[in-house]
């Protein structure tokens, strides 16, 4: 089984991706076992021509013109020629046996379409007491050290994985691409600078609909590099409002969504309403959950 990592990076930093390509050096998987695929998004800050990729024969840097992370996604796919595709975030530094991991459980289970692992934090900075509330937002989780597998039942799998180092079987994307490019698609994902999110839940329910597993992987363990910039409370405000926006129109998109629609003149009574119930002003905690709260209601009305 041969495996295709997949970077899509548009303006990278050029410190975080270089943390995150020598933690791809470091991978304990067989050289001739897989790939790299560098997907520049129409990056216009020249850090790409500084890195260097010569460590690894197969590795290769592709452009996509079309903006957003779907897009760059599906090129990665489109060039890979791994069975296996990983998405690798350009700040995510893989565990030095991520990519054989991946391999052996595809290998071991042939039904699996999607699968993930635990997402930890790097922070350069002491840990604010508040931020595991919204892990999240910020693409970290660990759901322990069991494995756990899942089926399509008709609601999100709440174990699958996110977009950061999410691993995919390509024949499993068949439904979502044929989605993607009849235009049907309206998750836009992250886009330039936009917040806006939701593409990896679009895969994930595709992938699950379609009658392929979803997993998660404890032996699957990434570090997410968070700056303190993403900390600064109005960039993670609208960072949780825009997430629990997308949120609503992927769950909807699917015909899943647990919540009613309400009428776009009530939004701001809510949010105002919400305001003072959570108590926003008081410090950054209530600030942030009335702010996921706003992108619910902006969600529902749209």
């Amino acid at each position: 089984m041969y495996l295709s990592v997949v970077i899509p990076t548009y303006n990278p930093n050029r410190e975080r991706l270089l943390a995150t390509i020598e933690g791809l050096k470091k991978q304990n998987a067989a050289p001739e076992a897989w790939e790299l695929i560098l997907v520049d998004n129409n990056s216009n800050n020249k850090v790409i021509d500084e890195i260097s990729l010569q460590w690894k024969a197969t590795a290769r840097v592709v452009i996509e013109k079309n903006q957003g992370l779907t897009y760059a996604r599906l090129r990665g796919v489109d060039e890979a020629k791994g069975d296996i595709v990983i998405f690798v975030d350009d700040d995510n530094i893989l565990g030095e046996s991520y990519v054989q991991n991946t391999i052996t459980i595809f290998t071991d289970h042939p039904n699996i379409g999607a699968i993930g692992g635990k997402s930890l934090p790097e922070l350069p900075y002491e840990e604010p007491e508040w931020l595991p509330t919204f892990y999240f937002s910020l693409a970290l989780r660990d759901f322990g050290d069991e494995a756990i597998i899942q089926q399509w039942e008709n609601k999100f799998p709440e174990y699958g994985p996110i977009g950061a180092g999410m691993a995919v079987r390509k024949a499993a994307l068949q439904s979502y691409r044929a989605k993607i490019n009849s235009g049907k698609s309206i998750i836009t994902d992250r886009k330039g600078n936009s917040l806006s999110s939701g593409g990896d839940n679009d895969i994930l329910l595709e992938i699950v609909k379609s009658g392929w597993d979803s997993g998660y992987f404890p032996q699957l363990s990434l570090r997410h590099i968070i700056p303190a910039e993403r900390l600064e409370i109005n960039y993670l405000g609208r960072l949780c409002k825009d997430l629990s926006k997308s949120w609503i129109y992927v769950l909807e998109s699917h015909g899943i969504s647990p919540w009613k629609k309400i009428p776009g003149w009530t939004v701001p009574l809510r949010k105002l309403k919400s305001f003072v119930v959570y108590k926003a002003w008081k410090n950054s905690y209530n600030y942030l959950k009335w702010k996921g709260a706003c992108g619910t209601f902006e969600g529902l009305a749209g």
